[in-house]
């Protein structure tokens, strides 16, 4: 299955959305960052600059991602996709573990106050606002399944919970007006940023690992390749082949299956193995969209058949 280039300029375009909303959304945090002196406003500042820096060369990337395979890159260029969302993962997941051990030492050092009213209505807005832009990648990315305007779409999710919860956790003081805990307000722009800090952090990560996993050629995660069996087998078992073995990897994002049948006889129908693959590749269209797969038999020989390939190889020599 290929992709054409009306869903490249899609992608093309869903970026470039993303890219003018990061780069709107960065300029705005640094500032009150800078105004209010808050490390969660930071935290988001600094996350929304380092996705803005990302994803210039994501939008250059996109023509190279179509390429189609050749004998130089049998993989195609879907690879460096890969690399790059691994590169981006591990560059977030830095940033936050140092927003971590920085907070942890405002905390030890009697925390830091800032304007709770400024930075909530700020946090609404915010929150506004990445919904806004999250909506929008949706509906952009619901034809494309695009690995990178995922990414994006998940990171525009994320600061939308993550500006909620910031709106609401700096409310707290106004809400609940105990005594006691007006003693925790100098601490709690640092609680925030540590908790939100702890709740964004599994996404790089995640994202590393699938990424590592992709580059190294090893198969994708468990539900994937259960799910592509659970498609392909009842089509060639309704036809009397149980004996299948899988070649299953992804590179970026595009899936390479394929297919092993072992026969128990010496006779092959290549109609009966193109009317197969036929059938296959579209029960697999229905939930994937780049993909190559191909129907092959697996060739088995026995002490009988080495015996004769051997001869053969005397003979000739």
């Amino acid at each position: 299955m290929h992709v054409g280039k009306k869903t490249q300029k899609r992608e093309k375009s869903a970026m470039t959305l993303s890219l003018y909303g990061s780069l709107v959304f960065a300029i705005v945090e640094i500032g009150m960052a800078v105004f209010s002196g808050s490390q969660a406003v930071l935290l988001d500042a600094v996350y929304d600059s380092v996705e803005f820096f990302m994803m210039l060369p994501s939008i250059f990337l996109i023509p190279l991602l179509y390429r189609p395979a050749s004998e130089q890159h049998p993989f195609g260029y879907t690879q460096v996709e890969t690399g790059f969302v691994v590169v981006k993962g591990a560059i977030m997941a830095a940033v936050t573990f140092g927003l971590i051990f920085n907070n942890i030492h405002l905390l030890l050092h009697g925390g830091h106050k800032v304007s709770f009213n400024t930075i909530s209505a700020f946090e609404l807005f915010a929150c506004a606002l990445s919904l806004t832009m999250a909506i929008c990648l949706y509906f952009k990315n619901k034809h494309m399944s695009s690995p990178i305007v995922n990414i994006e779409l998940q990171t525009w999710k994320i600061d939308c919970v993550v500006s909620l919860g910031m709106a609401i956790a700096f409310l707290l003081p106004i809400i609940v007006p105990f005594a006691g805990f007006q003693r925790i307000t100098p601490y709690l722009d640092q609680i925030i940023t540590i908790v939100l800090s702890a709740f964004m952090l599994p996404t790089p990560i995640k994202t590393v690992i699938t990424g590592l996993r992709d580059l190294m050629l090893w198969p994708p995660e468990t539900e994937t390749v259960d799910d592509i069996k659970a498609t392909v087998e009842p089509i060639i078992g309704g036809y009397g082949h149980k004996n299948l073995y899988y070649d299953i990897v992804r590179t970026g994002r595009k899936l390479w299956i394929s297919v092993y049948i072992t026969f128990d006889k010496d006779i092959i129908s290549l109609s009966k193995f193109q009317i197969l693959q036929t059938k296959c590749i579209a029960a697999l269209a229905e939930k994937y969209q780049d993909f190559y797969f191909e129907l092959l038999p697996d060739i088995q020989l026995d002490s009988m058949d080495e015996e004769k390939i051997k001869a053969h190889t005397e003979e000739e020599n």
